[in-house]
Protein backbone atom coordinates (compact mmCIF):
# COMPACT_ATOMS: atom_id res chain seq x y z
CA UNK A 1 0.00 0.00 0.00
CA UNK A 2 2.91 2.35 0.66
CA UNK A 3 4.02 2.07 -2.95
CA UNK A 4 0.52 2.76 -4.27
CA UNK A 5 0.17 5.88 -2.12
CA UNK A 6 3.59 7.09 -3.29
CA UNK A 7 2.45 6.75 -6.89
CA UNK A 8 -0.46 9.14 -6.26
CA UNK A 9 1.58 11.90 -4.68
CA UNK A 10 2.42 11.10 -1.06
CA UNK A 11 6.02 10.57 -0.04
CA UNK A 12 6.86 7.43 1.93
CA UNK A 13 6.68 9.07 5.38
CA UNK A 14 3.37 10.77 4.57
CA UNK A 15 1.97 7.49 3.28
CA UNK A 16 3.06 5.59 6.41
CA UNK A 17 1.59 8.26 8.68
CA UNK A 18 -1.71 8.34 6.76
CA UNK A 19 -2.00 4.54 6.96
CA UNK A 20 -1.36 4.74 10.70
CA UNK A 21 -4.24 7.19 11.13
CA UNK A 22 -6.47 4.92 9.03
CA UNK A 23 -5.61 1.85 11.12
CA UNK A 24 -5.71 3.38 14.59
CA UNK A 25 -8.73 4.61 16.53
CA UNK A 26 -8.44 8.40 16.76
CA UNK A 27 -4.70 8.46 17.53
CA UNK A 28 -2.72 11.42 18.72
CA UNK A 29 0.07 12.68 16.51
CA UNK A 30 2.60 10.92 18.74
CA UNK A 31 0.70 7.63 18.55
CA UNK A 32 0.39 7.78 14.77
CA UNK A 33 4.07 8.68 14.43
CA UNK A 34 5.11 5.77 16.65
CA UNK A 35 2.93 3.36 14.66
CA UNK A 36 4.53 4.63 11.44
CA UNK A 37 8.06 4.37 12.90
CA UNK A 38 8.57 8.12 12.67
CA UNK A 39 9.86 10.64 15.18
CA UNK A 40 7.35 12.81 16.96
CA UNK A 41 8.82 15.91 15.28
CA UNK A 42 8.31 14.37 11.85
CA UNK A 43 4.82 13.34 12.89
CA UNK A 44 3.75 16.90 13.69
CA UNK A 45 5.15 18.22 10.41
CA UNK A 46 3.43 15.49 8.40
CA UNK A 47 0.15 15.91 10.28
CA UNK A 48 0.12 19.61 9.35
CA UNK A 49 0.77 18.80 5.67
CA UNK A 50 -1.89 16.10 5.53
CA UNK A 51 -4.38 18.35 7.29
CA UNK A 52 -3.78 21.15 4.77
CA UNK A 53 -4.30 18.69 1.94
CA UNK A 54 -7.49 17.32 3.47
CA UNK A 55 -6.31 13.79 4.21
CA UNK A 56 -6.84 14.02 7.98
CA UNK A 57 -8.68 16.20 10.47
CA UNK A 58 -7.72 17.05 14.04
CA UNK A 59 -10.07 17.62 16.95
CA UNK A 60 -9.95 18.11 20.69
CA UNK A 61 -11.21 15.17 22.75
CA UNK A 62 -14.51 15.35 24.61
CA UNK A 63 -14.63 16.38 28.26
CA UNK A 64 -14.79 12.78 29.43
CA UNK A 65 -11.45 12.09 27.80
CA UNK A 66 -9.54 14.93 29.46
CA UNK A 67 -6.35 13.90 31.12
CA UNK A 68 -5.05 15.88 34.12
CA UNK A 69 -7.19 18.81 33.07
CA UNK A 70 -5.75 18.89 29.56
CA UNK A 71 -7.45 18.00 26.32
CA UNK A 72 -5.93 15.61 23.79
CA UNK A 73 -5.77 16.43 20.12
CA UNK A 74 -6.67 13.37 18.07
CA UNK A 75 -6.57 12.68 14.34
CA UNK A 76 -9.29 11.18 12.19
CA UNK A 77 -8.89 10.15 8.56
CA UNK A 78 -11.05 11.89 6.01
CA UNK A 79 -12.84 9.99 3.26
CA UNK A 80 -10.23 8.63 0.80
CA UNK A 81 -12.35 10.33 -1.89
CA UNK A 82 -10.10 13.28 -1.09
CA UNK A 83 -7.49 11.58 -3.29
CA UNK A 84 -9.79 11.95 -6.31
CA UNK A 85 -10.74 15.49 -5.33
CA UNK A 86 -7.10 16.51 -5.02
CA UNK A 87 -6.29 15.00 -8.43
CA UNK A 88 -9.13 16.94 -10.05
CA UNK A 89 -7.98 20.14 -8.35
CA UNK A 90 -4.42 19.65 -9.58
CA UNK A 91 -5.63 18.87 -13.09
CA UNK A 92 -7.71 22.06 -13.22
CA UNK A 93 -4.71 24.06 -12.03
CA UNK A 94 -2.48 22.37 -14.62
CA UNK A 95 -5.00 23.00 -17.40
CA UNK A 96 -4.92 26.72 -16.52
CA UNK A 97 -1.15 27.08 -16.36
CA UNK A 98 -0.19 24.72 -19.20
CA UNK A 99 -0.74 27.21 -22.07
CA UNK A 100 1.52 29.74 -20.34
CA UNK A 101 4.21 27.14 -19.73
CA UNK A 102 4.06 26.05 -23.37
CA UNK A 103 4.33 29.68 -24.49
CA UNK A 104 7.42 30.14 -22.32
CA UNK A 105 8.92 26.94 -23.75
CA UNK A 106 8.27 28.13 -27.29
CA UNK A 107 10.37 31.23 -26.69
CA UNK A 108 13.45 29.09 -26.29
CA UNK A 109 12.43 26.66 -29.03
CA UNK A 110 15.31 27.75 -31.26
CA UNK A 111 17.72 25.86 -29.01
CA UNK A 112 17.96 22.10 -29.62
CA UNK A 113 17.25 19.68 -26.79
CA UNK A 114 18.48 16.13 -26.53
CA UNK A 115 17.18 13.67 -23.97
CA UNK A 116 18.88 10.34 -23.33
CA UNK A 117 16.69 7.52 -22.02
CA UNK A 118 18.40 4.36 -20.86
CA UNK A 119 17.27 0.76 -20.97
CA UNK A 120 14.12 -1.01 -22.10
CA UNK A 121 11.94 1.37 -20.10
CA UNK A 122 13.56 4.33 -21.84
CA UNK A 123 12.95 2.80 -25.26
CA UNK A 124 9.30 2.20 -24.43
CA UNK A 125 8.87 5.71 -23.02
CA UNK A 126 10.38 7.32 -26.12
CA UNK A 127 8.21 5.23 -28.45
CA UNK A 128 4.98 5.98 -26.61
CA UNK A 129 5.74 9.71 -26.47
CA UNK A 130 5.32 9.74 -30.25
CA UNK A 131 1.62 8.95 -29.75
CA UNK A 132 1.15 12.57 -28.72
CA UNK A 133 2.51 13.88 -32.02
CA UNK A 134 0.20 15.11 -34.78
CA UNK A 135 -0.56 12.89 -37.76
CA UNK A 136 1.12 11.75 -39.92
CA UNK A 137 4.48 10.61 -38.58
CA UNK A 138 7.30 8.94 -40.50
CA UNK A 139 9.42 6.07 -39.32
CA UNK A 140 12.20 3.65 -40.13
CA UNK A 141 11.40 0.59 -38.04
CA UNK A 142 13.50 -2.46 -37.27
CA UNK A 143 10.69 -4.85 -36.43
CA UNK A 144 12.77 -7.75 -35.09
CA UNK A 145 14.56 -5.40 -32.71
CA UNK A 146 11.29 -3.76 -31.60
CA UNK A 147 9.81 -7.18 -30.86
CA UNK A 148 12.78 -7.80 -28.57
CA UNK A 149 12.57 -4.36 -26.89
CA UNK A 150 10.06 -3.03 -25.95
CA UNK A 151 8.38 -6.33 -26.92
CA UNK A 152 5.40 -7.58 -28.88
CA UNK A 153 2.79 -6.69 -26.24
CA UNK A 154 4.08 -3.11 -26.16
CA UNK A 155 3.98 -2.92 -29.96
CA UNK A 156 0.35 -4.11 -30.04
CA UNK A 157 -0.48 -1.47 -27.42
CA UNK A 158 1.34 1.18 -29.45
CA UNK A 159 -0.54 0.30 -32.65
CA UNK A 160 -3.84 0.39 -30.77
CA UNK A 161 -2.84 3.81 -29.40
CA UNK A 162 -2.24 5.12 -32.92
CA UNK A 163 -5.63 3.85 -34.03
CA UNK A 164 -7.35 5.55 -31.09
CA UNK A 165 -5.65 8.86 -31.89
CA UNK A 166 -6.04 8.66 -35.68
CA UNK A 167 -2.26 8.78 -36.02
CA UNK A 168 -1.05 7.62 -39.45
CA UNK A 169 2.42 6.14 -39.84
CA UNK A 170 4.46 6.08 -43.03
CA UNK A 171 7.10 3.43 -42.42
CA UNK A 172 10.12 2.00 -44.22
CA UNK A 173 11.38 -1.39 -43.06
CA UNK A 174 14.29 -3.63 -44.03
CA UNK A 175 13.08 -7.00 -45.36
CA UNK A 176 16.03 -8.62 -43.57
CA UNK A 177 14.73 -7.28 -40.22
CA UNK A 178 11.06 -7.94 -40.92
CA UNK A 179 8.68 -10.79 -40.14
CA UNK A 180 6.67 -12.47 -42.86
CA UNK A 181 3.00 -11.53 -43.24
CA UNK A 182 2.86 -9.04 -40.38
CA UNK A 183 2.26 -5.31 -40.17
CA UNK A 184 1.49 -4.74 -43.82
CA UNK A 185 -0.02 -1.52 -45.11
CA UNK A 186 -3.40 -1.22 -43.41
CA UNK A 187 -6.14 1.38 -43.39
CA UNK A 188 -7.41 -0.13 -40.16
CA UNK A 189 -4.02 0.22 -38.46
CA UNK A 190 -3.35 3.61 -40.14
CA UNK A 191 -0.11 2.35 -41.65
CA UNK A 192 1.51 2.73 -45.06
CA UNK A 193 4.48 0.42 -45.46
CA UNK A 194 7.40 0.34 -47.88
CA UNK A 195 10.45 -1.91 -47.98
CA UNK A 196 13.99 -0.57 -48.23
CA UNK A 197 16.26 -1.63 -51.11
CA UNK A 198 18.03 -4.94 -50.63
CA UNK A 199 21.04 -4.73 -48.37
CA UNK A 200 19.88 -1.56 -46.58
CA UNK A 201 19.52 -3.04 -43.13
CA UNK A 202 18.36 -0.85 -40.25
CA UNK A 203 19.09 -2.09 -36.74
CA UNK A 204 17.71 1.05 -35.10
CA UNK A 205 14.25 2.57 -35.20
CA UNK A 206 13.66 6.24 -35.94
CA UNK A 207 10.36 8.09 -35.71
CA UNK A 208 10.11 11.61 -37.15
CA UNK A 209 7.57 14.11 -35.87
CA UNK A 210 7.03 17.80 -36.57
CA UNK A 211 9.45 18.99 -33.86
CA UNK A 212 11.23 15.89 -32.56
CA UNK A 213 13.04 12.80 -33.79
CA UNK A 214 12.92 9.66 -31.62
CA UNK A 215 15.86 7.26 -32.09
CA UNK A 216 15.52 3.80 -30.53
CA UNK A 217 18.45 1.40 -30.40
CA UNK A 218 18.40 -2.39 -30.49
CA UNK A 219 18.72 -4.42 -27.30
CA UNK A 220 22.49 -4.45 -27.90
CA UNK A 221 23.00 -0.77 -27.00
CA UNK A 222 19.67 -0.45 -25.16
CA UNK A 223 18.95 3.30 -25.23
CA UNK A 224 16.71 5.92 -26.78
CA UNK A 225 17.22 9.58 -27.64
CA UNK A 226 14.64 12.31 -28.16
CA UNK A 227 16.12 15.10 -30.30
CA UNK A 228 14.18 18.36 -30.45
CA UNK A 229 15.69 20.49 -33.20
CA UNK A 230 14.00 22.20 -36.13
CA UNK A 231 17.02 21.78 -38.41
CA UNK A 232 17.61 18.16 -37.43
CA UNK A 233 13.95 17.27 -37.97
CA UNK A 234 13.97 18.95 -41.37
CA UNK A 235 17.11 17.09 -42.44
CA UNK A 236 15.80 13.71 -41.26
CA UNK A 237 12.48 14.30 -43.02
CA UNK A 238 14.27 15.03 -46.31
CA UNK A 239 16.42 11.92 -45.92
CA UNK A 240 13.31 9.88 -45.15
CA UNK A 241 11.63 11.17 -48.33
CA UNK A 242 14.64 10.07 -50.41
CA UNK A 243 14.51 6.61 -48.82
CA UNK A 244 10.72 6.46 -49.18
CA UNK A 245 10.91 7.17 -52.90
CA UNK A 246 13.62 4.52 -53.35
CA UNK A 247 11.69 1.87 -51.41
CA UNK A 248 9.20 -0.70 -52.68
CA UNK A 249 5.52 -0.11 -51.83
CA UNK A 250 3.70 -2.79 -49.91
CA UNK A 251 0.48 -4.27 -51.24
CA UNK A 252 -2.58 -2.03 -51.33
CA UNK A 253 -3.79 -1.12 -47.81
CA UNK A 254 -6.19 -3.63 -46.31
Amino acid sequence: MLEELEQIGLDRKEAAFYLAVLNLDRPTVAEAAEHANLTRTNGYDIAKRLTRRGFVSSAETADGERRQGRTRTVLTPNDPQVLIDEWHHRKRALDEILPRLQAMRAKVGAHPRVRYLEGASGIRKALFETLDWPSPIQGILSMRDLLAVPGEAAMREYIAGRRERGLWLQVVRSPEKDLADRWHSSRYDLRETRYAPEGRIFTMTMVIGPQTVAALSSRGENFAMMIESREYVEMQRHLFEVLWNASTPDAAPE
